[in-house]
């Protein structure tokens, strides 16, 4: 097609894109969040879905997210590039994984579009592929010192301490370095612990088990619902559980479109994950979620959604449709939730309850924007309690929609109980104490 043919075809996606936002504002649906949420029946967009997404604006002098009641926010540090995810080290050292969204070839009118509109929101660009170490040595609350820990990685995002190792999760795979808490410079070789194919959901997220014996990593899918062929699929979407001893893996859990942030909940036990579900049903449907993991368990994608719905547009398996596990908790469509950790109560003032915090990077593929904010979801029993979930910072969003401050990623708990929040649009880590 010539570059002409390829500019008229963006054109009408923007026109048509515009229809649907229109459309969708008019007959604007409550959010798909809960335990027993309400899924509109799905709209599938064709190929051309609603592509949405606000300008990176970043933060200005003076400015930051809304805080809870009780709660006050200030930067733990600035000028980073790109913080997606944040390790806590024993000594207090507070680790940042930097890296980014890398642009894919353009096969289409609408990769065409998807990319200009990703580089504007700065969801892709060139990748700092680098771990850096923070400290705040006066304990002020903000680091006052930085170092490149390592460098020349490949996309990394997950963080673990196992021993004298530093586990990273790079896209293709988990690498493990030599390391000694309290250092500050990396120049050894790594030791390679895993492959996965890179592309597509590209994040590693990585979580110990709390006995120390395994290493478990989100793997995201390559395309949205299997697109290129369940072959090209073949070791994604799921939880891999990597064995620290003999340096086997095995598949955990499976049929997780992209799962992202990695918990335990400490009363059962349990490993709990966010999982993004697929784009091009609609603006709720089907929505991200919070879910329990069982060992061998498959999720549906992507063959089906929320247990037994089945998405008409892929070839289906009904043997496994038939035991596809329904999440736990919807937390509304497309908000993109990846961060996660656990919250015990009364870590943050007016949080009385047990609970997951989750980061929501925000959403592209809907009507009107959601998610950009840290949300908390309490906990009873081992599962979440029915209460509604609870912002602990907002903000992050334009109120017109037209740009965005920040997005949300990585959440954790920082060495002096405060909250630990990475914003990659911002370029900061936010810390998150009482008022």
């Amino acid at each position: 097609m010539s570059f002409t043919g390829i500019v008229g075809e963006v054109v009408a996606l923007v026109g048509a894109a515009a229809v649907r936002l229109r459309h969708g504002r008019q007959g604007e649906l409550a959010q798909a969040v809960g335990a027993q949420p309400s899924i509109p029946p799905a709209k599938p967009q064709g190929a051309i879905p609603t592509l949405k997404m606000p300008t990176a604006r970043g933060w200005h002098a003076g400015e930051a997210p809304v805080a809870a009641p009780g709660l006050k926010v200030n930067a733990f540090a600035r000028g980073l590039e790109h913080p997606r995810w944040i390790h806590v080290l024993p000594n207090g050292d507070v680790l940042v994984a930097e890296a980014l969204s890398v642009p894919g070839g353009i096969k289409n009118a609408f990769d065409l579009a998807m990319s200009a509109t990703m580089k504007r929101a700065a969801a892709a660009g060139v990748s700092a592929n680098r771990v850096t170490l923070l400290r705040d040595g006066d304990g002020d609350g903000t680091a006052e010192t930085r170092y490149a820990l390592v460098e020349n990685l490949n996309q990394p995002f997950g963080m673990a301490l196992v021993g004298d190792e530093l586990f990273v999760g790079n896209t293709d795979g988990v690498v493990a370095f030599p390391f000694a808490v309290g250092q500050t410079k990396i120049s050894a070789q790594p030791r390679r612990v895993s492959t996965y194919k890179p592309g597509g959901h590209w994040t590693r997220s990585l979580l110990l088990s709390p006995d120390g014996t395994k290493l478990y990593v989100g793997v995201g899918s390559l395309t949205n619902i299997g697109d290129s062929g369940m072959e090209a699929e073949e070791g994604r979407a799921l939880i891999d559980e990597i064995d620290l001893a003999t340096g086997t893996n095995r598949t955990f859990a499976s049929g997780l479109r992209n799962p992202v942030g990695l918990a335990f909940e400490p009363t059962t036990g349990a490993l709990w994950t966010v999982v993004n579900e697929r784009d091009g049903l609609g603006d709720e449907t089907p929505p991200d979620y919070l879910t329990s993991v069982q060992e061998g368990g498959f999720y549906g994608w992507p063959f089906c959604y929320w247990g037994q719905t089945v998405d008409d547009r892929v070839p289906q398996d009904p043997a496994l449709v038939a035991r596809a596990i329904r999440p736990d908790y919807a937390l509304g469509g497309h908000t993109a939730s990846l961060g996660l950790c656990w919250m015990p109560g009364g870590t943050l003032p007016g949080f009385s309850e047990d609970g997951m915090v989750i980061g929501q990077h925000g959403s592209w593929n809907r009507s009107k924007l959601s998610g950009y904010r840290v949300i908390f979801v309490p906990f009873a029993s081992g599962k979440p309690s029915g209460a509604p979930p609870r912002d602990i910072l907002s903000g992050f969003l334009g109120e017109d929609e037209k740009f965005s401050y920040g997005r949300p990623v990585g959440v954790t708990l920082g060495p002096d109980g405060s909250l630990l929040v990475a914003d990659d649009v911002g370029n900061v880590v936010w810390r998150v104490t009482g008022a």
